[in-house]
């Protein structure tokens, strides 16, 4: 097979977008020396629609449309994403051929007065566009004001430093990969926030039918982040879970298993449901924990959402 020797990356404009597509330009070349990536950006429906939450406008699928109709026009070849912007059905004809390893997962606190969650007032004001980080901080702490905060990393660190939040969560990975690691002022515990599914790992996409760039892609697959994600995913799938709902799913390699942890909630945090599995085969375990959870009322407080 004839590899190209030339690639055209699709990506968002803001400053974590370009991060992440000049990272998987750098991961290529250096795996394939004969390739040359160039990076071309476009603002998305999600960049721009930023006076409402996500869930009322059509969820995280805005953040990819455009780079995907670049790519179906002939104008890019692949498309980079977090992957934790990306809906577990992609659209027809696409499909995601390459994992990358995974950045910390967790959620970051972030304040200017305050140094943890706990140390939060009663009624702080704290700012997050995610229904999943909603859920749980308020079933852990009941007593705090959650604000909608929407913008790419640099605007909600802003209206922070404004003064218009108490503090606010981000994904830690995000700030840590723009150099940001001296605004997070802790890591909120995963037993506290469970992170989002895929939060910390970078995909890229392509059209399906190129098998030609599925085997470029192939040699910067993450095996164990694939894995991971593939588990979160399923769980997800399972449940039909979208934007709309809070729902969370994260998994961790242990020696030759996979630890597969999950949270569903009502949006007020009222009613929460955990639980974990452990297996061997990503996709499964991810149906597996599903069902188990189903058993236990996780459709349930899905459909009061």
């Amino acid at each position: 097979m004839t590899l190209p020797t030339k690639l055209t990356i699709a990506s968002r404009d803001s400053k974590l977008a370009l991060w992440q597509s000049h990272y998987v330009k750098d991961l290529l070349e250096k795996a394939h020396p004969d390739l040359t990536c160039e990076i071309i950006t476009m603002k998305t429906q999600g960049d721009k629609i930023l006076d409402r939450p996500l869930n009322e406008i059509g969820g995280k699928a805005l953040f990819m449309k455009e780079l995907e109709v670049a790519m179906e026009e002939g104008k890019a070849d692949i498309a980079v994403h977090s992957l934790k912007d990306v809906p577990y059905e992609l659209p027809e004809g696409f499909a995601l051929g390459a994992f990358c390893a995974r950045e910390n997962p967790q959620d970051a606190f972030v304040s200017n007065d305050f140094a943890e969650l706990d140390d939060l007032p009663e009624g702080a004001v704290v700012g997050t566009s995610s229904l999943r980080r909603k859920a749980q901080l308020l079933a852990y702490r009941p007593d705090l004001k959650m604000c909608d905060l929407r913008g790419n990393v640099q605007t909600r660190l802003k209206k922070l430093d404004d003064g218009q939040y108490d503090a606010i969560i981000l994904a830690a990975a995000g700030l840590i990969r723009l150099g940001l690691q001296a605004r997070i002022n802790s890591f909120i515990d995963v037993n506290i926030s469970l992170p989002a599914v895929g939060q910390g790992i970078i995909v890229v996409e392509y059209l399906s039918q190129s098998t030609q760039i599925k085997e470029l892609l192939s040699k910067i697959d993450h095996q164990d982040a694939r894995e991971c994600a593939l588990a979160e995913r399923s769980f997800n799938e399972a449940l039909q879970g979208g934007c709309h709902a809070p729902i969370a799913a994260f998994c961790r390699k242990e020696q030759d298993k996979l630890l597969l942890t999950a949270m569903v909630a009502t949006v007020n945090g009222k009613m929460l449901l955990r639980d974990q599995f452990i297996g061997e085969d990503a996709e499964n375990l991810g149906k597996a924990l599903a069902e188990k959870m189903i058993i236990q009322g996780a459709k349930k407080i899905l459909q009061q959402v």
